[in-house]
């Protein structure tokens, strides 16, 4: 997806909410860094942490904004938590994917202090995006949790969607080893599973239980997969070119 693909109203949304914040910059500059900051989400190595996954998010951030109390600095901390990224760190996978929280809170502070937003809400904004290194919020922080389930509810999303975006996620990181791949997917999965819940604001409960069964799904298949793996007799036992963490229609079902 590239930026002439974005849709439409990102930029226009972008704004608002940087008007919302207390810009004092002109309208003109205030999109320039919107457009320069979607062109980020459109760099072509993004098969999931993209432009549609911003809108999904800003989206979802919209579904859940009457819970917030500072809903415009929680739009722009969703801007920019995956501003930079990289997925060829391949070590960074289980831990933390190719998303430079910290990174992305240095631009934030950046950028929105020279569109004039108020150093207390730029401040906010740069503490949302690195409260997404770990998905958890403190208690009583709604905005936080508000961001933070919006970022998460791709999990709940309807099975075909969840395949699609498990599918994305892949060709991602295809540049990990399929073994590699699979075990640090299973950690994150495993790690997830392990949260005695994972939506935190009220709005979001109803996203609870779709989400655990799609992680459960995707948990078998893969620790079936492994299996497989690890008892391959030799590498490439499954044909050239052939990729096992890639499902099956029958192992998607």
């Amino acid at each position: 997806m590239g930026v002439h693909d974005a849709p439409q109203w990102l930029v226009p949304a972008w704004v608002r909410a940087c008007l919302g914040a207390g810009a004092t910059a002109p309208h003109d500059e205030i999109e320039r860094v919107g457009e320069r900051l979607l062109a980020r989400w459109t760099e072509p190595d993004r098969r999931y942490h993209n432009a549609r996954h911003l809108a999904e998010v800003l989206a979802h951030v919209d579904e859940l904004a009457e819970e917030a109390h500072e809903p415009d600095l929680v739009r722009l901390a969703a801007w920019y938590h995956g501003a930079v990224f990289d997925a060829a760190e391949r070590a960074s996978y289980a831990h933390r994917g190719g998303e430079d929280e910290r990174a992305s809170a240095a631009l934030a502070r950046l950028e929105l202090g020279e569109l004039g937003v108020p150093a207390r809400a730029v401040d906010r904004v740069a503490e949302l995006v690195t409260a997404l290194e770990r998905h958890t919020p403190a208690p009583g922080d709604d905005d936080c949790a508000v961001l933070c389930d919006a970022d998460l509810a791709m999990l709940a999303a309807e099975p075909q969607r969840y395949k699609a975006y498990v599918a994305d996620i892949r060709a991602e990181y295809a540049h990990i080893p399929v073994e590699e791949f699979v075990r640090a997917r299973i950690a994150i999965l495993r790690r997830l599973q392990a949260r005695p819940r994972l939506f935190c604001s009220p709005l979001a409960h109803a996203w609870e239980e779709p989400a655990r069964q799609n992680l459960d799904a995707e948990l078998q298949r893969l620790e079936k997969e492994l299996a497989a793996l690890e008892a391959m007799p030799f590498p490439g036992a499954f044909g050239p070119g052939a990729d096992p963490a890639e499902p099956t229609e029958d192992a998607q079902d």
